[in-house]
């Protein structure tokens, strides 16, 4: 067997070394070219370093083990790996027998243009997108050291950025599938919106608790406009999921929704800077095969 070992961050061919205790697989570290070059790819690091590529990762089609070793891991802890020994345990299972391999959903963003169009520029993600306060939210982040922003960087970002971020007016639309016409399902001021594929993002936050990767949907969490003290109260209860039982969050599922703003704002996805509103949001069915624990 050939395996492919992709390091982030942060990350050294010493994090490899307790994968290689088979000498008759034959290692190779880089991306693969095609999938003539690897059997199988072990990517060592957090959400930010999966979204840079998964493009490629989709276009390889090869199973993808996640170790997580990033600042931030929820796309290997949705999967439920998270540690890194719970990656070795998924590797040993692998080259066992091969059977602990799933396919997975990803998300995708078109922006501006028409998503229908086979040529219309588009971008994966594998936790969750997200326009308006989580935006500024992430860009903070994304300035903090390393090691804040592993360990509880989203959250110092946040509790500023509740008291100075403004309502704007979102256009929310939604369709079930692409013969469907879009139909309108908010026009309003909004703190946030968040399309989800994995119930987990920012380190942790349960931002939609009833999220599937395999099921085809998108989870839409959105916050409407409320004062910060309400946003405030609201925070804490996303990492339990319970803000999905107060009046001011909406959620719902949809295959696809179109998102449009009177200003353009930025979108973000698994933390990294993706566009600008507009853009349409929607679901690439079983796009990635991932090595998970077994059942």
């Amino acid at each position: 067997m050939r395996a492919a070992a992709i390091l982030g961050l942060g990350c050294s061919a010493k994090d490899l070394l307790p994968f290689q205790t088979d000498r008759t697989i034959d290692w190779r570290i880089g991306m693969p070219a095609s999938s003539d070059d690897a059997d199988v790819i072990l990517l060592f690091g957090g959400d930010g370093t999966i979204h840079r590529h998964l493009g490629h990762l989709v276009r390889l089609g090869l199973p993808v083990l996640v170790v997580p070793a990033g600042s931030g891991n929820d796309f290997a802890t949705s999967l439920g790996l998270k540690r890194d020994r719970n990656s070795l345990e998924a590797w040993k299972t692998f080259c066992a027998d091969g059977k602990n391999v799933r396919s997975i959903d990803l998300g995708m963003i078109a922006s501006g243009g028409n998503a229908d169009e086979s040529s219309a520029p588009h971008k994966y993600f594998c936790c969750v997108a997200g326009v308006g306060l989580d935006g500024e939210v992430a860009r903070r982040a994304n300035s903090l050291p390393r090691w804040l922003r592993g360990h509880g960087g989203y959250a110092v970002s946040m509790v500023p950025t509740i008291f100075t971020f403004e309502p704007f007016q979102m256009k929310l639309s939604t369709r079930e599938s692409v013969s469907d016409s879009w139909s309108m399902r908010r026009d309003g001021p909004t703190m946030v919106a968040a399309f989800a594929n994995t119930p987990l993002y920012g380190g942790g936050m349960k931002v939609a608790p009833q999220a599937k990767m395999d099921d085809g949907l998108l989870d839409v969490c959105v916050v409407k406009g409320v004062g910060p003290l309400k946003l405030f109260t609201v925070f804490p209860t996303v990492y339990a999921g319970r803000h999905l039982k107060i009046r001011e969050v909406e959620y719902f599922k949809a295959s696809a929704v179109r998102v449009e703003t009177e200003q353009p704002f930025d979108v973000y996805a698994d933390g990294e800077f993706v566009c600008r509103t507009p853009i349409e949001v929607s679901v690439q069915r079983e796009a990635l095969r991932v090595i998970a624990p077994s059942e």
